[in-house]
């Protein structure tokens, strides 16, 4: 099993805009969408201050969602572009509606996690179980490529010691922190004696140094494992992902407590999709010559030289139409990646790629009566399910948080089971 982990850098907002606010919120968003015109300065001044920060050289975003279904319109983006494009709007509304407009109380980091050989029902406990197991709060949404993790900024030294208890080898370079999985008995073994040795106490809290020696607490030249070859001829299972009754049994119950129930939308099915990779693209207009043309000069560097226009214009189509289910992230290093109602699709002409056959199902939960410091429900829902519907069956499972919602999406004859699974572990218990 192999996954890599890259923090990227700078903070980022989590908003929630209701449905009755998502035509004054348009705007902005889709000036965040197409971030190009902030570098024109068209009012006469940066309102950026001087630097596009969450952008690359070339005016991509290093990551930015917006999620928009029945429940909310949900925005995921750097507290910059918060600051200075949101911020502004949000103070021109009478206090009454302001007040409906919410973001987490504190920035928030992001994750990015690639696995090349994690069926996407492993990937999700994979990576949130240690982080539940730490008592940390996360978003979680999967994309058609790439797996991504929003924790609280302040939680970063937490997150790091959480991942590498779980295996992940940390280290930080130029252009970011990353970290890769080992998944060895050996480590294994390691991490067993160095929570014995420590009795399963290591502070948290500790505050972390970037150049932090994480393979201090044990000897690098002893081999620990040279005690125990004959467990290396032993088929020993890998450890399951983080399984805690006691986190299964607080979550579900705080689930019953505040009312939530899982639920679809009968009439409404997902596609994943995804733009072409740069290299795909095919000029939309021959660069003719003729007499009283002039060719203007091409800027490699500008945005619109690297984007696929015709799936921009589709994905600005599907926000303008408020759908019930959009689900739209960029993240500089893949291509854009929608997650929508099946019935757009035809909006995107051939500009979209993806399995247009594999229909998926959205189960919703609506979280709004909980706070977002809350922990361990992508882990926990996820981890029933893919128990209960064993692990061939749950290879398409993904998750997507909101501001104040879950959405749990599988294929559809999945789906079905699965609220056959989740409603009863929901069902509020009746005073005997």
């Amino acid at each position: 099993m192999s996954a890599e982990i890259v923090f990227l850098q700078g903070t980022y907002t989590l908003m929630h805009i209701p449905l009755d606010l998502y035509g004054t919120f348009l705007q902005p968003i889709l000036r965040v969408l197409i971030p190009q015109t902030q570098t024109l300065h068209l009012d006469g001044h940066d309102k950026l201050g001087g630097g596009l920060e969450g952008l690359s050289s070339q005016y991509q975003h290093a990551f930015f969602n917006v999620s928009l279904t029945h429940l909310e319109c949900s925005v995921v983006c750097h507290t910059s572009w918060t600051k200075h494009i949101f911020e502004p709007i949000l103070r021109s509304l009478p206090p009454h509606r302001a007040s409906t407009v919410s973001s987490c109380a504190e920035p928030y980091m992001v994750m990015s996690v690639i696995s090349t050989d994690l069926d996407a029902a492993n990937r999700v406990l994979e990576l949130t179980s240690p982080l539940a197991a730490a008592g940390i709060p996360i978003f979680f949404i999967t994309t058609f490529y790439t797996d991504f993790i929003l924790a609280p900024a302040s939680k970063r030294a937490n997150v790091i010691d959480a991942l590498y208890q779980r295996g992940f080898d940390l280290s930080e370079s130029r252009a970011g922190f990353y970290g890769s999985l080992r998944d060895s008995k050996g480590h294994r073994r390691r991490l067993r004696r160095q929570n014995q040795d420590r009795g399963c106490d290591r502070d948290r809290d500790r505050d972390y140094d970037h150049d932090y020696d994480y393979d201090h607490d044990y000897d690098r030249d002893y081999d620990y494992d040279q005690d125990e070859d004959e467990d290396e001829d032993e088929d020993e299972p890998p450890e399951p992902p983080f399984s805690n009754e006691h986190l299964q049994a607080r979550t579900f119950e705080l689930l019953q407590t505040r009312g939530v129930h899982p639920y679809v939308d009968p009439d409404l099915e997902l596609l994943a999709c995804s733009a072409r990779e740069p290299s795909q693209f095919v000029d939309a207009y021959m660069r003719i010559t003729s007499a009283g043309r002039r060719i203007c000069p091409v800027d490699h560097d500008n945005w619109i030289e690297n984007v696929d226009t015709k799936f921009y214009m589709a994905v600005v189509s599907v926000l303008l139409s408020q759908p019930r289910f959009a689900s739209v992230t960029l993240a500089h290093n893949d291509p854009p990646s929608i997650l929508m109602d099946k019935n757009l699709l035809p909006l995107f002409s051939n500009s979209a790629v993806g399995d247009n056959d594999a229909t998926l199902v959205p189960i919703f939960l609506d979280l709004v009566s909980l706070p977002s410091e809350v922990t361990g429900i992508v882990c926990v829902v996820s981890g029933r399910l893919v128990q209960e519907l064993k692990m061939k069956a749950t290879s398409e499972l993904s998750y997507l948080s909101t501001a104040r919602a879950g959405v749990v999406i599988l294929p559809k004859p999945l789906a079905i089971r699965a609220l056959e699974i989740l409603r009863p572990l929901m069902e509020p218990k009746k005073n005997t």
